[in-house]
């Protein structure tokens, strides 16, 4: 294999990529990624610019090295059964990245059903913790399938709560309510606007602003005059880590196809 063939990134590596960044600069706190990709991206976040992360085996262990996707853990650093892990979702100091059945302008998710919630044409996993890790701690967001089905102008039922839905609230709702970003097999989204209604943030290298719009069943907050950037391409290093060492097998490239 020649070296610009080893080179050659695909869509599923800058979304490990974009995924890694969102525990940037996150310190000593609980990585909670839910989804291969994101999975990925914390392992990735962990062996490279942010070593502080805590990580577990999935379970009721906090561990203390980065086995591969996939692999048992060698190194038990704490127990973390849930009332423990629930103390910890309500002392902030756990940023999760969930997914999203549906996702809204201001960051409203929803997992619970499609449809009417009195009569729902699909039933879903439910609200699960969604609505506590959004009022208490740093939450992002994976959808590894962009689309209007996805990204709806008004989700059927909230689960995780958005921006708008915590001002109605109050202070209660609002006090560590901190959305950071959405990351999909298209681009990286975030709420840093007035209103915090999303936008767009950087397109995965090959993805047009016209095709993300396309797929938006909102419109999202105005494009700076300059442009977008693409997302960053993975270091030589962080390459090698994620085919490697992170994840041998290519299970990224199951959950994202360009």
């Amino acid at each position: 294999m020649t070296r610009a063939a080893e080179r050659t990134v695909t869509r599923a590596e800058y979304c490990v990529v974009a995924c890694a960044e969102a525990w940037r600069d996150d310190g000593e706190i609980l990585a909670s990624p839910m989804g291969t990709i994101p999975s990925i991206g914390a392992r990735l976040a962990k062996l490279t610019f942010s070593p502080d992360l805590l990580l577990t085996d999935g379970e009721a262990l906090l561990i203390g090295d980065v086995p591969a996707l996939g692999a048992a853990s060698g190194v038990t650093e704490g127990w973390l059964p849930y009332r423990k892990h629930l103390t910890m979702v309500l002392g902030g100091r756990r940023h999760v990245m969930m997914g999203a059945s549906q996702i809204d302008r201001f960051g409203n998710q929803n997992i619970s059903c499609i449809g009417d919630w009195a009569r729902p044409r699909r039933q879903l996993l439910g609200v699960r913790g969604a609505p506590a890790n959004t009022v208490n701690n740093p939450v992002s967001y994976w959808v590894p399938r962009h689309s209007t089905r996805v990204f709806v102008e008004k989700v059927d039922m909230i689960s995780g709560v958005g921006y708008d839905s915590a001002a109605a609230a109050g202070p209660s709702a609002t006090r560590f309510h901190d959305l950071r970003r959405v990351v999909s097999d298209l681009g990286v989204f975030d709420f840093a606007t007035p209103d915090h209604a999303m936008r767009a943030v950087s397109l995965h290298p090959g993805v047009t602003l016209e095709q993300v719009r396309e797929a938006t069943g909102f419109a999202l907050a105005a494009v700076p005059d300059g442009g977008l950037p693409y997302t960053r391409e993975p270091t030589d290093e962080e390459l090698r880590l994620i085919r490697e060492v992170v994840d041998p097998r290519g299970l990224r490239e199951h959950e994202v196809r360009a």
